[in-house]
């Protein structure tokens, strides 16, 4: 379930399954290069204190970020080039797993979608306060994933 052949998906079995999505004016190679350019994150990413991946972007590859206070190490479990990707980990008790898929619309727009799980103690002790952190961060991450493709294309 770690490879590229099958379909990796979020925990459907998970307190919480959260999604949301946007249209981007930007083309997918756009899209695709800010999200997979991890330590590039902060320049459009005010939430994210820190973001790091050495090496490629690639299925195995683990990555290591800061947002709200939380210190978070996601491991790649799925890449399909300017396509999809999904990676998950373990943070302050919480295993989340996120699914992003990119659907170009024409030569210059990007249809993202994102989808993300929640499962562990934490989100089981409160989760409408859990779903709701969740909501925020996914909508967060998207409008300024659509703001930073936005001013990058010419």
């Amino acid at each position: 379930m770690s490879n590229d052949e099958g379909q990796v998906d979020v925990d459907r079995d998970a307190p919480i399954v959260v999604s949301d999505e946007t249209e981007v004016d930007a083309p997918v190679a756009v899209v695709w290069a800010l999200h997979t350019n991890v330590s590039g994150w902060t320049s459009w990413r005010n939430d994210i204190s820190s973001a790091e991946l050495t090496g490629p972007f690639e299925v195995g590859a683990t990555f290591h970020w800061s947002a709200g206070g939380l210190e978070i190490a996601s491991t790649i479990t799925q890449v399909r080039p300017e396509r999809r990707t999904v990676w998950g980990g373990p943070a302050a008790g919480i295993i989340g797993v996120h699914v992003w898929e990119f659907t170009p619309a024409g030569d210059a727009r990007t249809h993202v979608v994102t989808h993300e799980s929640w499962a562990g103690a934490p989100v089981e002790a409160d989760a409408p306060q859990a779903k709701t952190m969740l909501v925020g961060h996914l909508a967060t991450w998207l409008a300024n994933l659509k703001r930073a493709a936005e001013t990058r294309t010419p």
